[in-house]
This record gives structure tokens, sequence and C-alpha cells, in this order.
């Protein structure tokens, strides 16, 4: 039996002015996702708990079969391990985003896509102004997003609690920062560090003069802390070997701590011009030797993220037509299998940030047996019996007899 769980990331989503009142599920031309749906069963589940922040750390982990609430310790310990960083029992891992904060609004939380080079020349300026307490590690990712490592000292050299509280960038789009600056313990450790960027980067003439004309990045954001967590391997919890499809750091992290492939594709951007069609042939050779592919696309989450109603709807068409449609089609010639289709949360143009709330989801395949829908959206969902109301129950249902 062959797996395949396509994410295509913060689809679900509002009704509408512009599309008359649809969502962008129900405005766009999705064959192939409903498709899945005709030939199996759609339902609800909501797979970010009231009491945690939304957004992709969380709701990947409750999609992948883990219970957030038990396995979460933060976002940036899943990139860390992406990148290869090993965490030592006490050290934290903090998201570092370049940012570009224009009259203390969040212009943009990407600082216009930073180009790596210029990140790279950031980076050390960031790492020769804290030389002298080694403790700080900065890393450099992709484009704006990067890491800050804390090596503690020992058990008792904690800077940060459960009670330090960040706000993640892409949450206040186009709004003041002002109320939304780090809190609780260590945040006087990230302030000073935040606002220590700023005159640093006015120092570098390649931020400041871009060669893309964008505006220059003006500070660094942190968020996301958290420190090492144990996660049982995929194949001990559910007895499936795993690999994961995606450009984001934290998915990669998060795979690489369940113990599946990280597979890379070039053209793979996590941004909305990714190379659809590249993904979905690398789901396809990956299924020939691996039980369970996971494929996540970014592109959609980034639209919701600009408000951009059309290149929502358009990166949606373009997983349905390059990935879901040539995946499920492969899986359907090859034996038996079972494909998911399902968003890891809510994100709405109208708010450009992420949500708490129900999504979508449908099954397809061996032993699936078919009910009465006939279309992949939010109000379908609603209209359906079938309710999963904690994410984590997706998977072992999604494996198993299929009955709730």
């Amino acid at each position: 039996m062959k797996y395949v769980l396509v994410i295509p990331d913060g689809c679900a989503d509002e009704p509408q002015d512009a599309l008359g009142g649809k969502t962008p599920l129900q405005a766009a031309f999705l064959p192939h996702m409903d498709e899945v749906v005709s030939a199996g069963i759609l339902g609800r589940t909501d797979t970010v708990p009231a009491s945690m922040p939304s957004g992709s750390d969380v709701g990947t982990m409750s999609l992948f079969g883990y219970d957030p609430l038990v396995f979460h310790t933060g976002r940036a310990p899943l990139e860390a391990a992406a990148q290869g960083i090993e965490l030592g029992p006490h050290d934290w891992a903090i998201r570092c985003n370049f940012v570009t904060i224009d009259k203390g609004n969040m212009a943009s939380f990407t600082a216009s896509q930073l180009p790596n080079e210029v990140g790279a020349e950031l980076i050390g300026l960031l790492q020769e102004a804290t030389a002298d307490d080694p403790q700080w590690e900065f890393h450099q990712g992709v484009s704006y997003r990067n890491l800050l490592v804390y090596r503690a000292k020992d058990a008792d050299d904690q800077p940060f609690d459960e009670g330090t509280t960040t706000i993640p960038p892409h949450d206040l789009t186009d709004q003041p920062v002002g109320q939304d600056l780090p809190s609780g313990k260590g945040s006087d450790l990230l302030l000073e560090l935040m606002e220590r960027s700023k005159k640093l980067f006015k120092k570098c003439k390649a931020n400041q003069k871009r060669s893309d004309g964008n505006p220059p990045a003006t500070q660094i954001w942190l968020w996301g802390q958290g420190s090492r967590p144990a996660l049982t391997p995929f194949q001990e919890q559910f007895g499936k070997s795993g690999a994961v499809i995606t450009a984001v750091d934290l998915l990669r992290g998060l795979g690489r701590l369940l113990g599946w492939d990280v597979i890379e594709v070039e053209g793979a951007t996590g941004y909305t011009d990714t190379d659809y069609a590249a993904k979905g042939r690398a789901a396809i050779e990956t299924l020939q030797n691996t039980d369970f592919v996971v494929v996540h696309v970014e592109a959609t989450d980034e639209a919701s993220h600009e408000g951009e109603v059309q290149e929502k709807i358009k990166a949606l068409e373009n997983i349905d037509q390059h990935i879901v449609g040539p995946v499920h089609e492969y899986l359907k010639e090859q034996g038996d299998y079972r494909i998911l289709v399902c968003p890891d949360h809510p994100t709405f143009l109208r708010t450009k940030t992420h949500s708490h709330g129900y999504v979508p989801f449908g099954i397809c395949g061996t032993r699936v047996r078919p009910d009465q829908s006939s279309k992949y959206d939010e109000v379908s969902a609603g209209a359906s019996n079938l309710l999963l109301p904690k994410g984590h129950q997706l998977m072992p249902f999604f494996f198993g007899t299929l009955t709730n």
C-alpha cells in the first residue's frame, strides 16, 4: 500500500467579496481534488488547538499524527534540525527574520524576499557584533529565513521559559508592531539584539542599495523560540517509511526528526513561483521506494499573507494540475493506495494571517467507501458528517480502517 498526503499550505479561507461570496477553493478549477472527494470521502478536522498559535509548525505536527500539546516546543527547533544544527538538551533555537519596518509598521516580513548574498553579509555583521558572547550563534538560512541559537552552559542556564512570548512577523503584515514585541522572561535579550540590528543593517551597502531595487531590511525580528523536541520516530509510531517534499525548513526539520527522507527538488522555492510539476514528478519517483510521501506547497499560504486572491487561486490550480492529478494517476496504476489532501491551517486573505478553525480533508483509495461528496472546499466539508475534532486523529484514521 502506498500513501500520499498533499498539503496546500493555508489554503482554507473565508468567502471573498471579490469572488462573489465564494472561497478560493470554491472559485478555483480543481478537477483532481474534486475527483479525490468524488471517489472517496470528505471531512473536517482542527489541526491547531485553541490554546496554541496557528502556524505550520503546529498544524503539520498535527497532520503527521503527533499531538502538538504534547510534542511541540517551538518552530525554530524544527528549522534547526533542517539545517543540521544539533541542539543540546538545554539549548534554545529562535527564528530570525530579516524584515522591513516602515514608520512603525511591518511593511514586509520577508524584507521583500531579501537576496541570499545580502543575507550572508547581514548574518556576518550580526555574528561579529555578538563575538564577545559566544553563547549566541547566528545561522544563515534562505533569503529572509534565518536562525539564532543560544548555547546553554548547563540546565540552570535558561534565558527563556514557556511564558516567553513572541509574535510571528507574518501575522503583523501592514500593522503596527509596537504592541507585539517580545515579552516575558528573556525578552530583554531579544529586544536588545533586535535594536542592535537596526544600526548594523544601515552599515551594509548591499542592503541599503539593493540590486533588485527593493527597500532594505531594517532589522531582525526574533520569534518562534523553543528547545529540542522529543518525537517518536514515524516508523515506530505508524509502521511506515516516509519522505517529505518541501521548500520550507520547518517541514524539512520535522521530517528529519521523524526519521523521513527529505527530498530536495530543483526549482522548489517556497513561494508562488515554485516548480509545481517538479514536485509532482519527485513524489512519483519517491513513491517507488517509500511507503508514505508528503508533498507540501507553501505558495497558497504566501499568497494569503500578501492578500493576493488571484495568486491564491492560481497556486491552488497549479497544485491540482501538476501534483494531485499526476500523483493520483500514478497511484491508481501501481496498486493499492490512499491519497489525502488537507491544508495545515486556514490563512485568511482578509487578515493576511494564519487562523484557527476547521480545514477540509479529502481521502480516496483502497477500501475507502465513497460518500455523497463531490467538491473539495470548506463549505462542502462543513456539510459533511465526518468530523475529527483533533488534527492528530487524521493520520491514524488515514492509515486505519477509516471509521470515525
